[in-house]
């Protein structure tokens, strides 16, 4: 039996479910903590892509989370000149604020590794592309920067 009687919505719904405990995997079971850390990494790369990259993403994010995605966005101001790891990892951060502590780098490698296995490879090296390698980095099996990103250490958010 459908739980809001529209299969669409249903669909969505447990595909969001499953994101999240993928998330989980690497953030624990907590699933707020999960949803705060996917919506603060989505609006951190959403904002450094250009408005038709950003359409591309969003278009093989599930519509749930496509609607995260998109929340609060302001096309006519992007992308932003996010430029090194320091300035994504502080855009993370500005989302994380109200959670319990929760390192920006590890909830970016955590969504990433979703994004790594959820989306077409084609359009997540575009997106990846758009990046600087040291943020390019946090993805998995990424080469190059990788050692740079990960010798760099975040504070976790402050309650």
């Amino acid at each position: 039996m459908s739980s809001t009687g529209l299969e669409v919505f249903d669909k969505t719904i447990q595909t969001t479910n499953s994101w999240l405990n993928e998330i989980g995997e690497d953030l624990g079971p907590d699933r707020q903590r999960c949803y705060n850390a996917l919506r603060a990494v989505l609006f951190a790369l959403r904002d450094r892509l250009t408005v038709d990259e950003a359409a591309d993403l969003s278009a093989q994010l599930p519509m749930l989370i496509r609607g995260i995605f998109y929340e609060g966005y302001r096309p006519s101001i992007m992308p932003q000149r996010i430029r090194s790891l320091d300035e994504f990892l502080a855009k993370i951060n500005e989302h994380l604020q109200n959670i319990r502590p929760l390192g920006a780098d590890e909830a970016a490698r955590a969504v990433f590794r979703v994004l790594e296995n959820r989306i077409p490879a084609g359009e997540l090296n575009e997106v990846k592309q758009m990046l600087p390698p040291e943020i390019r980095a946090l993805f998995p099996g990424v080469q190059g920067a990788a050692e740079g990103a990960a010798s760099h250490v975040q504070q976790p958010a402050q309650r």
